[in-house]
């Protein structure tokens, strides 16, 4: 791994959700210092050396700059602590349990993502 390398935020550029989240991380103070990788764009199997396609279209990941691959509510609050605006957000996830909680609810959340995704989907066209 490179010294200065960028931690980089994989993310699914074909859902609607994440494309309109992503976009509004991207524009916040801090976001030039992370690398953005759709991996909905990707022709590759693996987006990276041990993240494959499926599974970075599944979850949400972040390499940090170490190469330590994160994903979900850890991949959140490794992003949120490189955003200032967001970085008090971080902080709650050294909460003892809260890291745990967080995921539960990212959990759920892929649960329902489907439906939000076709209902966000239906907005758009509707738009």
């Amino acid at each position: 791994m490179i010294k200065d390398e960028k931690p980089t935020i994989y993310y699914d550029g074909s859902c609607p959700l994440c494309r309109r989240e992503i976009g509004f991380y991207q524009n916040q103070t801090g976001a030039d210092a992370l690398e953005w990788i759709d991996v909905s764009q990707s022709d590759n199997l693996d987006v990276v050396h041990g993240l494959s396609c499926e599974v970075a279209m599944k979850r949400f990941h972040v390499r940090c700059a170490d190469g330590t691959m994160v994903s979900g509510a850890a991949a959140f609050f490794t992003l949120w602590a490189h955003l200032p605006r967001f970085s008090w957000i971080a902080r709650l996830g050294r909460i003892p349990g809260m890291s745990h909680l967080m995921e539960c609810v990212y959990r759920v959340f892929l649960l329902v993502r489907p439906t939000v995704q076709r209902i966000a989907v239906g907005m758009e066209r509707n738009r």
